[in-house]
């Protein structure tokens, strides 16, 4: 069942929890660093803040789309914003399938270690159609993309 679906992955990031939750706050950050390899992105809505919108187009270079041939369309809410600590997303994409129909639950946690900070991210109530092996992949991809992002701009 698709709502009880739930994907995770985490990184290592050498930075502090602060330069990696400003990560979050810019439209531009995060067009550069959440698409997964092989995919580009563009928000077209986006306000970071509890309750604010958001509106993101991805476009991948060979795999299928949710939208169209290549391209997932996602739309949501940002639920929660807990400075340097967490951001929660409501998403839903924008697919006549029903196979990705619903609203999944992204929770990014931020937490201080030794090194930096180790990033977490869970999707609950995944959609039937994203299979956990590719989503946990891209997951993982975004993951390296944030860390490099904050690593080099600190």
């Amino acid at each position: 069942m698709a709502g009880d679906r739930t994907h995770s992955a985490f990184h290592d990031v050498h930075a502090t929890p602060e330069a990696v939750y400003r990560a979050f706050l810019s439209r531009d950050a995060m067009s550069s660093w959440l698409p997964p390899t092989g995919a580009t992105g563009v928000f077209d809505v986006f306000e970071p803040h509890a309750d604010g919108r958001f509106r993101l187009t991805l476009t991948f270079d060979s795999a299928k789309g949710k939208s169209s041939e290549h391209t997932d369309v996602v739309k949501g809410r940002f639920a929660e914003w807990l400075p340097h600590r967490r951001i929660v997303m409501i998403v839903e994409f924008d697919s006549d399938d029903a196979a990705f129909s619903g609203s999944m639950t992204m929770t990014w946690e931020l937490q201080a270690t030794s090194t930096g900070t180790r990033v977490t991210t869970l999707a609950e109530h995944v959609p039937a159609g994203i299979s956990q092996a590719d989503h946990e992949t891209g997951m993982r991809s975004s993951l390296a993309n944030l860390a490099a992002y904050v690593e080099k701009h600190p």
